[in-house]
């Protein structure tokens, strides 16, 4: 380095330590004067001194008061993804095929793991699943299904018409009985390029609804023999293309007492579910399920009914009570020694105060005739007889029946055994003795009751279905052990009416039709409508289930919009 430079640099350094001294100096002088030495003096202003200092603290808590209301209005509480939901139901898991599902848990499990071709939608009626779309011609007797593209199970592998194909002629098979076995009888199917063509033996406006069925893989199950279906092992950890996919089973107890864990499936074709599992938790008895409802052991159920909810803390579950397309009835068996003569039955009906046995009820919606408002509309609904006991009685006793044993059955779950105990009050008073009978459902009863036509009255639950369709119910080709006409209700002019209605493409045509048949039932009195079924579903208050606009047709149908349901929450800001 240069002298010069040297000297320069020595002569900067000692100027900013002369300025630096001088600073100081001045600092600690202006502190003495301004600060220290007038302190004395402080408790002359000490009031102006608290004005300023309260003045900053206001100033400072509107600033964070600000802050804290701008960071709220363009933030909310929103659902996120993940987290578990655990629904308890009543029955046991026999088997996680769905073409074999007849428990409760066994049909929600299938409901959540298996799409179907046709489902229903949020508006209660039939919509498209797997299906992009379903056609049929102008006879009503052809129908025509193509399905979504990039569709896939679980596994990955895709689904195919050929999987379609695989479950139809499945259901179809003689050596297995199904719920679904008796929706394809006559009808055949062929692929023809991308689309299935069913070809049904008459025409049937309502098909599309049949289609609501859960495929099964056929790259899996294909070389299985009909009769080894329950015994694969397919049946324990199924490849599924529902919203969920199976992930594992538990026993909790030695009573069959089960939790089932579903994983969320990221191929589901509507979107992957906001949930990242979701648990079925399957009990005994619905004390049970009360029980583990109101503990938090499990995040909701579809199995109480109304009566349960005292037994439930307000402060953590919400109940939510919709209606579905299903009735409670008394059929009477029109083939008993007592029911067949027909003016008997139109006496006890007349003799019946339908209003005194629907007083057991809660919040449940009476239902008179055996079609629920849907898409046929009905305007000209018959008129009911009036209740007027004494004429009801006079008849009775014209007709020679009055004192003689009515066999009154029903099933031992929801409101069944107080309405029968109304029933029986009232056939009484009619001037029958009534034996009831009060059953567990289980297949015995099935079989020994059910199929066996084995009372005078009994007091059942049926499904009526999107749109209606009677042909189970009240045609005489159903009054047989394996149908559902559990009235045996044979009448001519009413199996042509229902017939052709169902073959009728023609909505107007069938609204006529229904109105006439309508009239033959109020007259015949194969059954005494009593009350529509609703699902009273309790839910822990944290979280989101079924939307309240859904429109549901079974119970089932509340997992229509499952893919969105949550239970988890977090802080996330609103879209300005």
């Amino acid at each position: 380095m240069k002298p010069t430079n040297k000297k320069r640099g020595q002569k900067l350094v000692k100027r900013l330590e002369i300025f630096s001294e001088r600073a100081r100096e001045g600092g600690r002088e202006h502190i003495q004067e301004n600060l220290i030495n007038r302190l004395p003096h402080a408790k002359r202003v000490r009031l102006l001194i608290l004005e300023w200092c309260l003045l900053i603290i206001v100033i400072l808590s509107l600033a964070l008061t600000q802050a804290f209301w701008y960071t709220q209005s363009y933030s909310i509480q929103a659902f996120v993804d993940g987290g578990t939901y655990t629904e308890a139901t009543v029955g046991r898991v026999n088997s996680l095929n769905p073409l074999f599902a007849t428990t409760n848990s066994e049909k929600v499990l299938s409901k959540l793991m298996f799409a179907t071709i046709s489902t229903i939608d949020y508006s209660g009626h039939v919509g498209l699943g797997l299906a992009s779309s379903i056609t049929p011609d102008e006879t009503g007797k052809v129908w025509t299904v193509t399905i979504r593209d990039g569709l896939k199970w679980s596994d990955g592998e895709p689904i195919t018409l050929d999987d379609i194909l695989f479950t139809i002629n499945l259901t179809k098979d003689p050596t297995i009985n199904t719920a679904y076995s008796s929706n394809f009888a006559g009808v055949t199917v062929e692929r023809v390029e991308d689309a299935l063509v069913f070809a049904l033996p008459s025409a049937y406006a309502d098909f599309d609804a049949t289609l609501n069925v859960p495929v099964l893989p056929k790259h899996i199950l294909g070389d299985v023999a009909p009769g080894q279906l329950l015994e694969h092992s397919f049946s324990t950890s199924p490849v599924t293309s529902g919203a969920f996919t199976f992930n594992a089973m538990q026993s909790v107890s030695t009573e069959g007492e089960r939790i089932i864990y579903l994983a969320a499936n990221p191929y589901y074709y509507k979107t992957e579910p906001m949930l990242g599992s979701f648990a079925i938790h399957t009990y005994s008895t619905l004390d049970e399920v009360a029980e583990a409802v109101a503990s938090s052991e499990v995040t909701a159920t579809a199995e109480l009914s109304a009566a349960y909810r005292d037994q439930l803390p307000d402060d953590l579950i919400y109940e939510k009570q919709t209606s579905l397309a299903s009735g409670i009835f008394a059929f009477l068996n029109t083939t008993s020694s007592l029911l067949s003569n027909v003016t008997v039955r139109q006496a006890i009906r007349q003799g019946i105060n339908i209003n005194e046995v629907r007083s057991v009820l809660d919040y449940e919606s009476p239902l008179d005739y055996p079609i629920i408002n849907s898409g046929i509309a009905i305007s000209n609904y018959p008129a009911l007889p009036e209740y007027n006991l004494e004429a009801a009685r006079n008849t009775l006793s014209s007709a020679g029946v009055t004192g003689q044993t009515l066999s009154l059955v029903t099933i031992n779950s929801g409101y069944f055994p107080e309405l029968a105990n109304q029933f029986k009050t009232q056939l009484e008073k009619l001037g029958f003795s009534v034996e009831l009978a009060i059953y567990t459902p289980s297949q015995e009863f099935l079989l020994n009751v059910i199929q066996a036509r084995n009372y005078d009255i009994l007091l059942y639950e049926v499904e009526l279905g999107a749109d209606p369709d009677l042909f189970a119910y009240y045609h005489s080709s159903q009054a047989s052990s394996s149908g559902l006409n559990l009235s045996n209700y044979a009448n001519s002019l009413v199996d042509d009416l229902i017939l052709g209605a169902r073959t009728s493409m023609d909505s107007v045509s069938r609204s006529t039709k229904y109105e006439t048949f309508l009239a033959r039932w109020v007259n015949d009195v194969p059954a005494i409508g009593i009350y529509q079924s609703s699902l009273v579903y309790y839910f822990n208050k944290n979280v989101r289930a079924f939307s309240e606009d859904d429109r549901l047709v079974y119970a089932v149908d509340r997992f229509v919009d499952v893919e969105y349901w949550a239970v988890n929450k977090a802080e996330k800001n609103r879209t300005p």
